[in-house]
Order: C-alpha cells, then sequence, then structure tokens
C-alpha cells in the first residue's frame, strides 16, 4: 500500500509537470541544451544507412524480408516520409501493401492513414498525451529536463520516444519471442497484433488500468517501431500520406482500377477491407449497407457569385446553410440510428430523432441531413445546439428545453433501392413524397436555372438565422467523402478585423519548422488583448518569410512558441465572435483565417477592443444567440 501511495504522489507530480511541459520558461541558452543525435534510422541520417537500400531513394521497387512484422512498417513509413515525391511515396506503400497477408494488410492500411481503428468503427484508445509521455520515462528512465529538451526539439511524441528508447531487451525480447511463437513466424509483432492490443486497450478503463497495457505495448517494439506506433495513437503518422494517397497506393498494389478503390472505400469507410477486396478481385461486390455509415459528401467554399454561376451553367438547387451537425439517420424494419460526420452513433444524445424514424413504416433507409436545435417553427443559433453536444444521455429537462430537429437533404436508400447513383433531382422527387413525422422535417430548397440573383437568397437565409447558402448541381450523384465542384457553399465573414500578432509557434506535419500559428491581438487603453489565432491563409513562400523575420524579432523564446514584436498587422476574417474567458480581451473569434498581410498598415491602425464588442452585439441582434 505504500509502494502505491508513493506510485501515486510522483504520477501526480509528474502529471502536473506535464501540464506545464510547453508552457515552461527555458532558462538554458540553446548553446547548453542536450544534444540531439540522430537516430541511424531518422530521416536526417536515412541516406547513409545501409538499412535503407539505395533503390528507395530513386522510387523503384525496394528490397525487403518479406515478413510482416512492424520493423517493415516502420522501414516502409520511414522511407514515405523521407520523400516529398508522391508518385514516390505511393511506390514504396504500394510495393509493401502487396506483400502483406490479409490481415496485416487490413490493419497496415489502417495504420498508414493515421488511426488505430477504420473510420467507421467507433472505438476510441482514450490513451493521453500524459500517459504516453510518463510511458516513455518510465520505460527510458529520462530526466524531466531530457524529456522536455527532446521534445521541444522534436515536437512530436513519436520521435521524442524514438530518440529515448533502447532497442528491446529483456521482457521485450522475450515479449517479441512469445508473439513470434504465437503467430508461428518466429518475428516479431505485426500490424494485426498491434491492432489487437489496441483492442485490449479499448476494453481498459481508467489510466490506472491502461497503464500496464501501454508499456508491454512499448516494450514489444524497437525504438523505430514505437515512434509510429506512438503516432498511431495520437492520430498522426506526419509522413505526408492522405487517405486518398493510400487508395492510390492500393489502386497499384493489387492492379485495380483507382475509381473501383475509391468507391469502396467511400461506401464502407474501411480502408482496410477496401484494400482486402482489393487483393482479392471482389471490389465490385461492395454495397450500401445499414448500420454502416458512409463518410458524407462534402461542399466547396465559393466566394462570389460569378464564381457559382461559372461553375453551374444548368438547373441548381438553392438551400439554407444550416449551422448545426451533420446526421446520418439510418432505419430497418426492427431498429434507427443517427451517426455523425466523425461516422460515431449519437442516437443517445438525439433520442428524439431516433424515435421519430419508426413511424415512417419503412423497410429501410438512410438518409443525410443537419441536426439543429429547432423551437417555435424555426432553428436556433449553434451556440444553443451546443447545449446538446457531448452529453451520454441527455435529462428529459434538457431536451424539453432545447428540441432539436433532423433537417433532411439527402437521401441514399429507400427500402433497399440504391439512390446514390440517380441524380439529385430524383433523389429530391423521393424526399417529396415521404410524409416526415417531426422532428424529422424537409429541407427546404428552390429549383433554380441560370443566372439568377442570389444575394436576396443569402439575406433571407440570414434572418433565418442561418449561415448562408448551399448550391447543389440538380444532376449530381451522391458521392460519399467527396468534396467536389457539384456542391458550393456560400457564407460570407462576418466583418475583417485588422490585427497585430502577438505570438507565433511552429506548425505540425510539413510545417513543423516553420512559424506557422499566429495568436493575434486588439488595442484597448494603451494594451494588446489577444483575441484569437490563425494558421490559414498565407502561401508557403509568405509562411517562410514570415517564419524568418519573426525568428529575428522575437521578445521570448519558448521553444515552439515564441512572443514576438508587435510589428505585424493582419487582415482576419471569421463567422462569428462569442465571449471567451481564454483570452485577455474577454472575446474568441470563430474559425478566424488570415485574409492578408497589412503592410501598409501599423499598430496604431489596428482594430480596438470596442470595434469587437460592437461586432458582438450586432451579431447577437442577428442571431438571438448569447454567444
Amino acid at each position: 500500500m505504500k509502494a502505491l501511495r508513493l506510485r501515486s504522489k510522483r504520477s501526480a507530480s509528474r502529471l502536473k509537470w506535464i501540464t506545464s511541459l510547453v508552457l515552461a520558461s527555458l532558462t538554458k541558452s540553446p548553446s547548453s541544451r542536450m544534444p540531439v543525435t540522430p537516430h541511424p534510422w531518422s530521416a536526417s541520417s536515412r541516406s547513409k544507412d545501409s538499412s535503407f537500400p539505395e533503390t528507395w531513394a530513386n522510387g523503384s521497387k525496394f528490397w525487403c524480408k518479406l515478413k510482416d512484422d512492424m520493423h517493415r512498417f516502420a522501414e516502409t513509413a520511414e522511407a514515405i516520409g523521407g520523400t516529398s515525391s508522391k508518385l514516390k511515396k505511393i511506390a514504396f506503400l504500394a510495393d509493401y501493401l502487396r506483400t502483406l497477408s490479409e490481415d496485416n494488410l487490413r490493419a497496415a492500411a489502417v495504420f498508414f492513414t493515421g488511426r488505430p481503428f477504420a473510420l467507421t468503427d467507433a472505438r476510441t484508445l482514450n490513451v493521453g498525451w500524459s500517459a504516453l509521455v510518463n510511458a516513455v520515462q518510465e520505460l527510458s528512465g529520462a530526466s524531466d529536463e531530457d524529456i522536455h529538451q527532446i521534445y521541444l526539439d522534436r515536437g512530436d511524441l513519436g520521435e521524442m520516444a524514438e530518440r529515448l528508447l533502447p532497442s528491446p531487451s529483456g521482457r521485450g525480447r522475450e515479449a517479441r519471442a512469445r508473439q513470434g511463437e504465437a503467430s508461428g513466424k518466429g518475428e516479431g509483432p505485426n500490424p494485426a497484433t498491434i491492432q489487437s492490443k489496441f483492442s485490449d486497450l479499448v476494453k481498459l478503463s481508467g489510466a490506472s488500468n491502461k497503464m500496464p497495457a501501454v508499456l508491454d505495448l512499448l516494450r514489444s517494439v524497437a525504438p523505430v517501431e514505437v515512434k509510429y506506433v506512438i503516432k498511431i495513437i495520437t492520430g498522426d503518422l506526419r509522413i505526408g500520406l492522405k487517405e486518398n494517397t493510400v487508395e492510390e497506393a492500393i489502386a497499384r498494389a493489387f492492379d485495380r482500377p483507382i475509381d473501383a478503390v475509391r468507391r469502396a472505400n467511400m461506401v464502407l469507410g474501411d480502408i482496410g477491407e477496401t484494400a482486402v477486396l482489393a487483393k482479392r478481385g471482389e471490389l465490385d461486390k461492395i454495397a450500401l449497407g445499414l448500420f454502416r455509415p458512409v463518410k458524407f459528401m462534402l461542399a466547396t467554399p465559393a466566394d462570389t457569385e460569378d464564381e457559382i454561376f461559372a461553375t453551374f451553367h444548368g438547373a441548381f438547387y438553392v438551400e439554407d446553410k444550416y449551422d448545426g451537425i451533420r446526421g446520418q439517420l439510418h432505419l430497418s424494419d426492427d431498429r434507427a440510428a443517427l451517426y455523425s460526420r466523425t461516422l460515431d452513433d449519437v442516437s443517445h444524445q438525439f433520442p428524439e430523432i431516433v424515435k421519430a424514424a419508426p413511424a415512417l413504416h419503412r423497410a429501410s433507409l438512410i438518409v443525410d441531413g443537419e441536426v439543429v436545435a429547432f423551437k417555435d417553427d424555426q432553428v436556433l443559433p449553434f451556440g444553443v445546439l451546443q447545449k446538446r453536444l457531448g452529453r451520454k444521455q441527455p435529462p428529459a429537462s434538457l431536451i424539453r428545453e432545447i428540441p432539436v430537429s433532423l433537417m433532411i437533404f439527402d437521401i441514399l436508400t429507400l427500402d433497399g433501392r440504391n439512390l446514390m447513383d440517380e441524380p439529385l433531382l430524383e433523389r429530391k422527387t423521393v424526399i417529396e413524397k415521404i410524409e416526415w413525422p417531426p422532428p424529422l422535417r424537409i429541407a427546404p430548397f428552390l429549383l433554380l436555372e441560370g443566372r439568377t440573383e442570389l444575394e436576396p437568397f443569402f439575406q433571407q437565409a440570414a434572418l433565418r438565422r442561418n449561415e448562408g447558402l448551399m448550391l447543389k448541381d440538380a444532376g449530381s450523384l451522391y458521392l460519399p467523402g467527396k468534396r467536389g465542384m457539384s456542391w458550393l457553399k456560400w457564407k460570407k465573414a462576418l466583418a475583417t478585423l485588422d490585427v497585430v500578432v502577438t505570438g507565433v509557434e511552429f506548425g505540425h506535419g510539413r510545417r513543423r519548422d516553420v512559424l506557422s500559428d499566429y495568436t493575434f491581438a486588439v488595442h484597448h487603453d494603451g494594451r494588446l488583448l489577444n483575441i484569437g489565432k490563425a494558421y490559414s491563409g498565407l502561401t508557403d513562400r509568405e509562411i517562410e518569410d514570415m517564419t524568418e523575420f519573426f525568428k529575428q524579432h522575437t521578445v521570448q523564446d519558448y521553444g515552439r512558441f515564441r512572443v514576438v514584436e508587435p510589428n505585424v498587422i493582419l487582415e482576419v476574417a471569421f463567422n462569428g465572435i462569442q465571449k471567451s474567458d481564454r483570452h485577455d480581451s474577454g472575446y474568441a473569434l470563430r474559425f478566424p483565417r488570415i485574409v492578408r498581410l497589412r503592410y501598409d498598415k501599423t499598430l496604431s491602425e489596428i482594430d480596438t477592443r470596442e470595434t469587437v464588442e460592437k461586432l458582438y452585439n450586432r451579431h447577437l441582434r442577428n442571431s438571438g444567440s448569447d454567444g
């Protein structure tokens, strides 16, 4: 019991330290920090390492031992991360996937999207950042200072672990041997066994119960493998792969049409199962299934009416763009379920929607819509709906206070008939013929043809407290997960503000070495008050130039975050303003993005807190929201 108390105190102390890790001031000069020697498998030393054949460098097929273990997965990931060429990335991944057994192919394809499980698998690991740091520190024996410095140098938990952890020895070798015996291959853990360990982690509740399993998992693999296991747990491999690139690699690996691979993955929402079916030559056997949610079709932003009419030349639909959350309703003769944009089952959050579905008296259907707060025949602001989100089971009083509706604007299947390949014109006709019991409602729409003045429709949508307009080609098919030009969304920024940059931070992924995330402020009574943070809107060249500028105008260097001189003026757009305790201005901008650098403006010309307050009050009057 005494040992447990001591461990608990140590864990509490470590957690307190972890919480302040990145915010802690670095008192040592850069030259006095612990030197970091590149691991022989790291990108910086890869070209000189004999473990990476020369053929990898030019994108041709690489030699490797035909094993399915995690070492090959890690070697492949290193090769992919070591090239900026998309074609080489596809070639490396295709050559790897081609050699795998079905079980390992199913897991590895998912892992290369940066997830532990398929997109349609709602399970979560619930292994937090602090738990991973604790595990790495326990296995490595590294001091707090070592952890601190290496994380700041690498900016990535996986790479930090690779740097700190020794090769498997003792219990680690025994664990690998046991797993090899279990698989009958005499080799270390492979993607399938790692995914099985992830499944075991899901079954455990509480950090104290998960920690032994996390330690066992990390002990069983070599440092470079640990790096990628941790990256998968945290949800980002950071090797320049997107899911569509993995689809291309699957098509190349098994010589299948890329359109067939993409369609299968759209319908299944499972890149691993898609890869296995490609290997078997069974992509044509894919069918849309109930209670197996598919990705939502997405819209491309449009900035002007000219842009809209340059895209649409025939008939198109105009709908309000609702400020809610996407919902995909599935119904069979004995069950109903509602899924979110992330394909999670959220039936428990909105029981009134699910309970209404059986009243349709249909054998089966799948519809797409938007969940909104809805009362007195009008849509309420998102801030109202937000009170219903994230609850496992909303109390009856909250359901009465904030009723919701599903605004239905598309249908994918009806009574076994697949409608995704039918034009939107036909799908809308099907929707109109169904009697929808509240809180299921048809999202109102208009069918237009030719150039039409859209501003009045936009203003009417704003009066209905909606975000803007959706514009959809009447002939468009339903393409799950795709953001094409068949659907456009037209929103107008609430306003723009001129602000000054007060802090900058290194980005992530391909922007990890540049200062791309900007904290900005407005002026108030001689002080600068932060009001938001933006990381989109500038070109790569502009970010590179600004990185050099900010490095020369740093006031305080906290490693990955810097306080800078207030010299750079930005024009930022945003979609809303809300009150916030996080910023000292008392407000936060919703979805801020950089419109442009204002070289022509000085610090004295930036906007004030009073301007922000006026915009907030105007937004309040228009929306009826309290933020």
